[in-house]
């Protein structure tokens, strides 16, 4: 007798040029574990190949879009591979010759704020809250960084990089993480969906090439360096008592 399938841990959908990619893990707020990321990397490969895709839409199930790294992987000595595993992810995004659009109603924590930082276009509903949370657990927001910083507000950046606070949908819109935020996202998104479907295959990936070129030298300049530092973060006796405090809900030791 065979085991009977996983369920996917990613939706998809199609409709007049637009494939849509939904996270489906809610049992651990769609966060990045190794097989969401490999299901998620074949879906935009797929999408890739599909003529009939326009367009991609990265979204979600649930009330948050992605809580980042998932720590039950990282705590039990999983993490190693886990960087560069997500710097593939995002480069593929960031590559992938159709635009790729986040639709976010929900929260986005750490690595899922690489996630919009790698798609073209972004837009948040009014539930949306965004918060960078490494610091707070003795880590940083190391190859995540790699589509952000080219894309936010140095200013806010650092404040935010810094501090962990939790910030809406206008202030992301303000700083550059999402392109637009409203109160009904569908509304906001449907002009900018309507626009990708009147573009050619070639068009749309040409044009995407001008936009991430930046992004993609960040890629190449500093994936090592920074895929070296989360690894050897997230391997530290620090990021442990962080990581562990989180998961049993207390206050690490070093909080003041």
């Amino acid at each position: 007798m065979t085991d009977a399938p996983a369920t996917p841990l990613v939706a998809r959908s199609h409709e007049r040029g637009i494939t849509t990619l939904a996270l489906d893990s809610p049992h651990n707020r769609n966060a990045l574990s190794a097989r969401l990321m490999a299901e998620l990397h074949t879906a935009l490969a797929d999408a890739a190949a599909d003529d009939a895709t326009r367009a991609v839409v990265l979204t979600h199930t649930g009330g948050t879009f992605c809580a980042g790294a998932d720590l039950t992987e990282a705590t039990s000595g999983a993490a190693t591979a886990g960087p560069l595993a997500l710097v593939g992810l995002l480069r593929a995004i960031v590559e992938l010759p159709r635009p790729v659009v986040a639709r976010v109603t929900g929260h986005v924590r750490a690595g899922g704020l690489g996630l919009l930082g790698a798609c073209d276009i972004a837009a948040a509903g009014p539930d949306a809250t965004f918060a960078f949370t490494e610091a707070r657990l003795g880590l940083a927001p190391a190859v995540i960084s790699l589509p952000l910083l080219p894309r936010l507000d140095a200013r806010a950046a650092s404040r935010y990089y810094l501090t962990g606070e939790k910030f809406g949908p206008a202030e992301a819109a303000g700083i550059g993480l999402v392109t637009l935020a409203a109160e009904d996202v569908d509304a906001g998104l449907a002009p900018v969906l309507e626009g990708l479907r009147k573009g050619s295959p070639q068009g749309l990936a040409e044009s995407k090439k001008l936009v991430t070129a930046q992004v993609l030298a960040a890629f190449d300049r500093d994936t090592d360096a920074l895929a070296e530092q989360s690894a050897r973060l997230f391997g530290s006796a620090e990021a442990r008592e962080g990581m562990t405090a989180f998961l049993e809900r207390r206050a690490p030791a070093w909080a003041r």
